[in-house]
């Protein structure tokens, strides 16, 4: 997917309807780089996170989104695949081992060529609107790619389009960006796990103080898990 495709769907199609729509407010702006690779890490409210980074921030973002976006059925589906597509999305396999570390090399490769990848480092979406346990995704990548890593609070996006709805709410939503944060003394241990959560618990703190959620240590993954089995009982 070209740049100048990426750039023409969010003038035309994208930016224009979010703007008007959700008329979103962003503080800290500047503290995104006008060029060189960095990440975006996020908290992850819903699936309009990743409508609402792309339109804010001045320069293309690429996200590693599940590939399951892509997979979708109905007319949600082929929203999701159009909007992921034309926004240079990446699909990211989830199902351990090889084909996530494919998923992670592709986003590392991104980054070493100047871009700006959104990631959110929950890894899935807040069950209950707090702040859950960082995966370690987004460390390895910030160290083996020698990157800058800049938190983001997103807020108000789950009363926009919350984890049971497909059709977003109109409220408005908005965009906390914090300063860049440089991990250069870890990046001898990029394979240190012990570093890799070190860097992880980090940027998941900026992101907590950011936001104003509460911060609870466990992964969101693992309450959802329990969540849907206790519905079930």
């Amino acid at each position: 997917m070209t740049s100048s495709f990426y750039i023409n769907a969010k003038r035309f199609a994208v930016e224009p309807l979010v703007k008007a729509v959700w008329r979103p407010w962003v503080k800290g702006l500047d503290n995104i780089p006008e060029e060189g690779g960095a990440i975006l890490a996020a908290n992850h409210l819903s699936f309009f996170d990743s409508v609402l980074v792309p339109v804010v921030v001045p320069r293309p973002v690429s996200y590693l989104a599940k590939k399951d976006y892509w997979e979708m059925d109905g007319s949600v589906g082929k929203f999701n695949r159009w909007f992921f597509t034309a926004t240079g999305q990446i699909p990211m396999d989830r199902s351990g081992g090889a084909a996530s570390a494919d998923s992670l090399r592709y986003g590392e490769e991104a980054l070493k060529q100047g871009s700006l990848l959104g990631i959110y480092p929950e890894g899935t979406r807040s069950p209950d609107g707090k702040l859950y346990r960082g995966k370690l995704g987004v460390a390895k990548l910030a160290l083996r790619a020698q990157v800058p890593v800049i938190p983001i609070a997103l807020i108000g996006t789950d009363k926009v389009q919350p984890i049971e709805d497909s059709i977003p709410k109109v409220r408005r939503v908005g965009m906390i960006i914090g300063e860049p944060m440089s991990f250069e003394s870890y990046y001898p241990m990029a394979l240190d796990r012990f570093a890799q959560r070190s860097v992880t618990d980090q940027i998941m703190y900026q992101i907590m103080r950011l936001s104003g959620q509460e911060y609870v240590d466990v992964y969101g993954s693992e309450v959802k898990a329990r969540l849907e089995a206790q519905e079930k009982k």
